[in-house]
């Protein structure tokens, strides 16, 4: 968490919100948030320059900024980029705060710091953040068909789960929407991906567009643990349907014959129906 719906859901807001006002003054606390370079070349990095746009790639945030350079937010497990009033309390954990023109501020909040922001070159993208440059299509801004979802799985002999996971084969699933979109494909998730049909194929295809749009137009999925919320603070709605991530002992809501299973998969829990998914 957040996965590539939550994540696109703040860049839209920062889109909404946040493109075109000149940052005016930026605080950095925590320096592992910028670890990547340094506090000093995050607050010169961003001080007086403009994001010209929101973009998005997987699960990371793409800003292009004025000054040439730009910047990535990288929220991992717990990273929130939340906007309010200057003034405003910050909460817990914001370790990087931006002042915008207009009397807004713009944090990025990280309980258990595995996020980053980073201020980059995009000439030296390669160099700086390199994991951009290793990441797979992504399935809402890449033209991923069904016949080169099944060229990325020809062959494999590891678990389809895996595959999915695999940020370098698809980017921007993970843990939940995996198990969302494999039950919606009626595929189970320790299938050989290689030794899926094409049928089996088209009908994940299908479900990895039809999952995320759902995921994304009900602002995402916040979990128990409210780690995840849209720029604004508001939660998603998405876990109210999921139908198999965390129903464990809970009916199948496509058969309602069966009840939903927990197993573990790479020290994960992984959600399924045994009658639906084979």
């Amino acid at each position: 968490m957040p996965e590539l719906p939550e994540v696109e859901v703040v860049r839209r807001g920062l889109e909404d919100h946040v493109v075109g006002r000149r940052i005016v003054r930026v605080e950095v606390g925590r320096p592992r948030t910028v670890r990547r370079t340094s506090a000093e070349a995050v607050i010169a990095g961003l001080s007086g320059t403009t994001m010209t746009a929101a973009g998005r790639r997987g699960k990371y945030l793409v800003a292009p900024l004025d000054s040439g350079d730009a910047v990535m937010f990288h929220l991992r497990m717990s990273g929130q980029l939340r906007l309010a009033a200057r003034g405003a309390p910050r909460p817990p954990h914001t370790h990087v705060a931006m002042v915008l023109a207009g009397g807004d501020e713009l944090w990025f909040v990280d309980p258990r710091t595995f996020g980053e922001v980073v201020v980059f070159d995009p000439l030296r993208a390669a160099v700086e953040v390199p994991e951009l440059a290793r990441l797979g299509p992504d399935p809402l801004l890449d033209e991923l068909t069904a016949a080169m979802l099944r060229a990325r799985l020809r062959d494999r002999a590891r678990p389809i789960k895996g595959v999915l996971l695999d940020q370098q084969a698809v980017a921007g699933l993970g843990n939940i929407y995996t198990d969302e979109v494999l039950h919606a494909a009626r595929v189970r998730f320790e299938r050989p991906a290689g030794a899926l049909t094409a049928r089996q194929v088209a009908a994940l295809h299908a479900a990895i567009g039809s999952v995320l749009a759902a995921a994304i137009a009900a602002g995402g999925s916040t979990l128990a643990d409210a780690q995840y919320v849209g720029l604004s603070g508001q939660p998603g709605t998405y876990q109210e349907q999921h139908r198999v991530y965390g129903r464990e002992g809970q009916a199948c809501r496509r058969c309602r014959r069966s009840t939903v299973v927990r197993a573990r998969y790479a020290g994960r829990s992984t959600f399924f129906c045994p009658r639906c998914q084979s």
